[in-house]
């Protein structure tokens, strides 16, 4: 060959490696281009937007950091597709995984994908499948027995039929298929067999261990072995009547030991009638007068009242409150509560707690020091709690003159109501500002709620002068976090509404959400007892600025009042910053109290009437401004 043409031929075999290495990278020729082809099937079938728009072009190069979304890849071959809780829809083909045959993870977990399982045939290097939380159906695929590294196979909540494959790589080390419709015995395979009962969960029609379910037919025996002994049929048969007749005896004990249990049960409910400790009529419980507020606990379990340090010598035993005559004051969010008078003229306010945390007694006890431990004239802590194994207590004083729930909401259609005047409010709107503010100063904590649960019927008023005491704080410390987000103020907070986060601010948005409702006298839908219907005050206040129909926002029993108009409307600002639904907006509480202190109680003479049309103009002109920035009601939602 000559020099010239031996130059030609190195020209052309370096242009061939060079196209091959450009193809290669643009993903068009050769396993590149199939794995291509086939991720780009898959993103067909979803047909979900976020991908369209993420899955094009360069899919990955070498080991580069992967262009697209949840594909992992490792010198340039795709290793991994992991879509979790996506929202996708629709289907993967049988056949989807063919051309993907370096793939290590495959997992589609919370999506809403349907259709039967893909063949896994040519994916012999996959270690992980997680398609759980879809609606999957048909059999589970045979060719997953062939796929030697398979270390966790997860395959709950789908609709699964037919048995399970022999699967029996050494390699599995996590195994689900519960809540399926999944049938036949379960192989007996070293590895199937060494995982637990919760593997196999929500299939009625398995049998065998490691479920409670004994295989008792020829059928189930060959679905999973592909036996039809007629020795194996005859021992079944006989293994089966045994079985019954094990059961039928258990059955008599179960009937037995449920009646010896049942008459002891109605000697004990006699017993405790005659002693006062139960209620003559149960199912008028919630009316009526109660009597019991501690069960009957065995000796050795019933514990003691333990009171708190400061609290005025307020002294009496467990038998003292078991024989006191209770009043039923109604259901809470965390347990009923009772009105205990004593023997000796002592009242105080029994609340029984319920769906706490799993804390033992000391922990218990240290959560309820800490409580307590918060000192403030309009804080109203506990004075003493019990604990035992069925029962938690928290024990208060009696506020008097109930709470401003009931003030400011009961009597509104009949002649006995006594009119909650502009004073008395921003004297709450004061006392309870106050109170916050303390809660916040000792609290180091910036991702809880130091009170969690400020709202109306949580503010108590006491005695002539109508204290304001503040109670129902620090809750958060003893409730389970499931039942807190249910039922517990703060939890109701648009941060947590969006983010699944609750901090300080989230109780001045509640302290907001008060303020509004002492204004216009209209309850929040976020705290409304139950039968009731609520408002959300924060968008409901910033539509009618908006529309200006202003004059219907304030309550008239206190929009009438002399000297009450710019009070309302300073106290109505703070509401509305308060309720800002960015937390970063929201004063910090040392503001608004500050801010609440200057406000004016107004004349002299509350009882002259005002002119309506003049505080009509006050809403609309430019004071209110800056209140128009809140977001509208359906964002709060």
């Amino acid at each position: 060959m000559s020099p010239s043409n031996f130059s030609n031929f190195l020209l052309v075999m370096a242009l061939l490696v060079l196209h091959k290495r450009v193809t290669a990278q643009d993903g068009t020729i050769g396993y590149h281009g199939y794995e291509r082809d086939a991720l780009l099937a898959l993103r067909k079938g979803f047909n979900n937007t976020f991908l369209d728009g993420n899955w094009t072009g360069i899919m990955c190069y070498m080991n580069d950091t992967p262009y697209w979304y949840g594909v992992q890849c490792l010198n340039g071959r795709v290793t991994g597709v992991t879509l979790e809780s996506m929202k996708l829809t629709g289907g993967i083909k049988v056949d989807a995984l063919v051309n993907l045959t370096q793939l290590i993870t495959f997992s589609f977990k919370n999506n809403s994908i349907s259709g039967n399982m893909m063949d896994f045939s040519y994916n012999r290097n996959l270690r992980n499948i997680d398609l759980s939380g879809n609606s999957f159906d048909g059999k589970i695929s045979s060719s997953l027995v062939n796929l030697n590294s398979l270390e966790a196979l997860q395959l709950q909540d789908n609709k699964l039929t037919g048995p399970i494959p022999g699967l029996n790589q050494p390699t599995l080390k996590t195994f689900n298929v519960s809540y399926n419709h999944l049938s036949g015995a379960i192989p007996e395979t070293r590895a199937l067999q060494s995982f637990g009962y919760s593997s196999y969960l929500g299939n009625e029609n398995l049998c065998g261990p490691p479920t409670p379910t004994l295989c008792n037919t020829r059928n189930d025996v060959s679905e999973s072995n592909g036996e039809n002994s007629g020795d194996k049929s005859s021992n079944s048969s006989r293994f089966a009547a045994i079985l019954v007749a094990v059961d039928v005896i258990v059955l008599v004990v179960i009937l037995f030991l449920f009646i010896i249990y049942y008459k002891k049960y109605k000697n004990l409910k006699k017993e405790m009638k005659l002693k006062n400790l139960l209620p003559k009529d149960e199912e008028h419980d919630s009316r009526i007068a109660e009597r019991t507020m501690v069960k009957k606990v065995p000796e050795g379990d019933q514990g003691k009242l333990v009171f708190i340090e400061g609290n005025h010598g307020v002294t009496f035993e467990l038998d003292d409150l078991l024989r006191a005559s209770a009043e039923g004051l109604g259901k809470g969010n965390f347990g009923n509560c009772y009105k205990a008078m004593l023997e000796g003229g002592q009242v105080v306010v029994v609340k029984r707690l319920r769906d706490l945390k799993p804390l033992n007694r000391e922990e218990f006890m240290r959560q309820v020091r800490a409580i307590a431990d918060q000192k403030h004239q309009n804080l109203l802590p506990p004075l003493a709690f019990y604990y035992s194994k069925d029962e938690k207590l928290f024990l208060y004083k009696f506020a008097s003159h109930g709470n401003v729930f009931n003030r400011l909401h009961g009597d509104r259609d009949t002649r006995d109501r006594v009119p909650f005047r502009w004073s008395s409010r921003l004297a709450v709107a004061r006392g309870v500002a106050r109170a916050l503010r303390h809660l916040h100063l000792n609290t180091r904590s910036q991702t809880t709620a130091p009170h969690g649960n400020l709202k109306s019927s949580n503010v108590l008023l006491d005695n002539e002068n109508d204290e304001i005491l503040v109670t129902d704080y620090g809750l958060t410390s003893l409730i389970a976090l499931p039942i807190a987000a249910q039922r517990m103020v703060s939890y109701k907070s648009p941060e947590y509404q969006s983010h699944k986060r609750i901090s300080k601010k989230s109780d001045i948005w509640s302290y907001g959400c008060l303020l509004l409702e002492l204004v216009t006298g209209r309850i929040p839908s976020h705290s409304a007892p139950q039968g009731m219907n609520g408002v959300d005050l924060c968008g409901w206040v910033h539509r009618a600025v908006r529309e200006e129909w202003t004059a219907e926002i304030f309550d008239t029993e206190i929009a009438v009042q002399r000297g009450a108009n710019h009070g309302l409307l300073r106290l109505m600002q703070i509401a509305m910053r308060c309720c800002d639904k960015s937390p970063e907006k929201r004063p910090d509480i040392s503001r608004v109290v500050a801010e609440v202190e200057e406000i004016k109680i107004g004349g002299d003479s509350e009882d002259e009437e005002y002119d309506y049309s003049s505080l009509e103009r006050s809403l609309t002109d430019e004071s209110l401004s800056a209140s128009r920035s809140i977001v509208s009601g359906d964002d709060l939602r």
